[in-house]
């Protein structure tokens, strides 16, 4: 077993390190979900975390690690007997992000439980993680159902096994940590909520601290072990601190003056329902453990709002997370602490050092997983860091490429804001797909209605009980039956096929050229964008952005799961020129045969947002209306489902759009028309129009 790094050798990320050691203290805080971009120390600081936590006692022999002091009554491998336990180091279990539902929750024999009547049941990852912790890396690219079944262990304690009447239940009581990165897509609110904490981290922007962590990094690589000692006395320390906080824990008072400021805290930042005023009252209290406390102060409640607030607050995922300090310090100034009552001076608390758990004045951010040794001492914390080097000069936003005034075929016009989004009508591809869960178009999928059954490809996961029946009785006199239970053999199970839905690609072609630039045009155009951009998350999309305009179409966002970076790099977009709208389709062409080859289970649905002008052939040369219809039936032969929204507006309509949606075998739709109130019948429409437009294709083919 490789040597972890040590918790207390991480550089920085002081919020991170503090959200951890609370829910050591305290798990029933509910878990912590790490927000961060790439190579920020998340998953190794949640790895070292385990080595900090007391051992367990467990019955000897029990797959559920139950406690010899108090076993629970219906754990399956029970009843246990009152002998003596034994003691094992707290688990660290990791969810991978492709594992299955019975991976998680445990799998049941069906054969065995059909024919014999016996549970037999083999345990899973929630299992493995009772009384330790569990850890999701890439949390936002679990599969919706693992989270919701994740979660609701997290919540009541226990995991539950259900498969036609035959039910197992056993203790899952752990530790929750989650990490994502949040390019790569968000969690819905409804699951955000249900983690107890939230950090962001970051790099940090000091050199002096990067180098630190580049240090440790190369010391830790080069001799694992060696550079674990070197910080054994540190995480000896903190281990205890975390066994005594844990033990005061339950003399901590939780005065009527703090309730009071959680609960206005949490009125005045308009948090929904009231799982955050119970987090951060179990928050404060870990606190004040931490601190040495009996009493809750309100630095510890300010504190608790920092950590369990901000994700608490995102109504949609444009919104930015975060807290305003200002307005919490208004809040907490209204309630003065009361005055503490006598209490035991605590311990003086241990010395971690500037880059230990709980920071030092130099600790403003991070670095990758990992770090190098100080340049100076024994390799610890109690060298003196490298001086201090002036901040530099913040890093401008990334913004999207802007061709200039001659390349674009006319002058630029600066980007205008989006009008608000409005709910939509669902758009689906037509047919059924077998793609990634999600909730859009119709699929094959592992959970939803029951449609059929089918011999099973592989381990079986859903019993389809009336087939198995079925293919079993007409064999019961050959095979000998004598009493009333019914014998079964392997072949005669049957897998259940359900349908479900599908999360599917949402393109979006829009048309950014001068004859969109008027204002409040562009506005409301961005507005049905963003929109559309929110349906999508809302269904589990993956989307990307395709813009054109003056003489060439831009890929502006690579297919990808966060909607809010497409929504960011609609509200920079420029516009101006002339209109290249063959390029765009044929830019959106390259885009899908690449997706298809390395997701070929996902199908996909075109949007293409534009008035149907097309006035430059841009490097393609030719005729601009001629390659369109062109580009467009390449499209429509490819089976590819569209939607045209069309953005002209005036008392003269021409009706390109019309003929472009036509060409595509899709409907066009107006900008009012994506409103849910006055779309209906779209769905149909699409279609309606894929099938007719399929079979034209195999008419002219013949």
């Amino acid at each position: 077993m490789s040597t972890p790094y040590p918790f207390t050798a991480v550089v920085g990320q002081t919020d991170l390190r503090l959200a951890l050691l609370l829910n050591a203290v305290s798990p029933a805080v509910g878990g912590v979900l790490v927000r961060g971009e790439k190579g920020t120390a998340k998953s190794t600081a949640v790895r070292a975390l385990s080595a900090l936590l007391p051992a367990v006692d467990v019955v000897p022999g029990c797959r559920f690690s139950c406690a010899p002091a108090a076993p629970d009554p219906g754990c399956p491998d029970g009843p246990h007997g009152s002998g003596p336990g034994g003691a094992r180091a707290a688990r660290m279990v990791e969810l991978p992000v492709g594992a299955s539902e019975d991976r998680l929750v445990g799998a049941l024999d069906i054969e065995r439980a059909l024919a014999e009547g016996v549970k037999a049941f083999e345990p899973g990852l929630l299992a493995d993680a009772h009384r330790g912790i569990l850890y999701v890396d890439e949390v936002n690219l679990l599969h919706d159902h693992l989270i919701d079944l994740l979660l609701d262990a997290a919540a009541m304690g226990a995991s539950y096994v259900e498969r036609e009447g035959v039910s197992v239940r056993h203790a899952a009581r752990f530790l929750l940590v989650g990490t994502m990165n949040p390019e790569e897509g968000e969690l819905r609110p409804q699951l955000l909520d249900r983690f107890g904490l939230t950090v962001e981290v970051a790099a940090s922007r000091e050199p002096a601290q990067r180098v630190e962590v580049v240090r440790r990094r190369l010391a830790y690589e080069d001799d694992p072990a060696g550079f674990a000692a070197r910080w054994s006395g540190d995480e000896s320390e903190i281990r205890a601190r975390v066994v005594a906080a844990r033990a005061l824990l339950p003399q901590v008072r939780l005065g009527d003056t703090a309730l009071l400021q959680i609960a206005a805290t949490c009125a005045g930042f308009e948090v929904d329902g009231m799982r955050a005023d119970i987090v951060m009252a179990r928050t404060a209290t870990a606190l004040a453990a931490w601190a040495g406390r009996t009493t809750v102060l309100k630095e510890d409640v300010r504190q608790a709002a920092l950590l369990a607030l901000p994700h608490r607050r995102r109504r949609n995922p444009f919104d930015a997370p975060g807290l305003d300090e200002d307005k919490l310090d208004e809040i907490l100034d209204r309630f003065p602490d009361e005055e503490p009552q006598d209490e035991p001076d605590p311990e003086p608390e241990p010395d971690p050092g500037p880059e230990g758990p709980e920071g030092g004045p130099d600790d403003d951010g991070g670095g990758p997983d990992g770090g190098g040794v100080p340049p100076q001492g024994d390799g610890r914390q109690d060298a003196q860091p490298p001086a201090e080097a002036p901040d530099p000069p913040a890093p401008s936003p990334e913004a999207a490429p802007q061709p200039s005034a001659q390349e674009a075929g006319g002058p630029e016009q600066a980007a205008v804001r989006a009008d608000e989004p409005f709910r939509t009508r669902m758009l689906s591809v037509p047919g059924l797909g077998e793609g990634a869960a999600g909730r859009r178009s119709r699929a094959r999928t592992a959970h939803g209605r029951t449609t059929g059954a089918q011999r099973p490809r592989g381990q079986l996961t859903k019993l389809h009980l009336a087939a198995t029946v079925h293919a079993a009785a007409p064999h019961q006199k050959a095979r000998g039956r004598a009493g009333r239970g019914l014998v079964v053999r392997k072949d005669d199970l049957r897998q259940a096929t359900r349908e479900g839905r599908e999360g599917n690609l949402v393109l979006f072609v829009v048309d950014a050229s001068g004859s969109m630039a008027a204002r409040q045009r562009m506005s409301a155009v961005k507005g049905a964008v963003l929109s559309l951009l929110l349906d999508a998350y809302q269904r589990r999309d993956k989307v990307g952005l395709v813009t054109f305009r003056g003489a060439a179409a831009e890929l502006a966002l690579p297919p990808t799961s966060s909607v809010d970076a497409a929504a960011a790099r609609l509200e920079k977009l420029p516009t101006g020129g002339r209109t290249p709208l063959a390029s765009g389709l044929l830019k959106a062409h390259e885009v899908l045969r690449i997706e298809r080859l390395r997701d070929p289970s996902r199908r996909p649905l075109l949007v293409v947002v534009t008035d149907g002008r097309a006035t430059s052939a841009g490097a393609l040369g030719g005729d601009p209306r001629e390659l369109t219809t062109r580009s467009a039936r390449l499209l429509a032969a490819e089976g590819v489902a569209s939607v045209v929204v069309d953005c002209e507006s005036g008392p003269v309509r021409l009706g390109l759009a019309g003929a472009l949606a036509a060409d595509l075998g899709g409907p066009a739709v107006t900008l009012d028309g994506l409103r849910a109130d006055s779309l209906a019948g779209l769905v149909k429409d699409v279609r309606t129009a894929v099938t007719t437009s399929a079979s034209h294709t195999t008419r002219r083919a013949a």
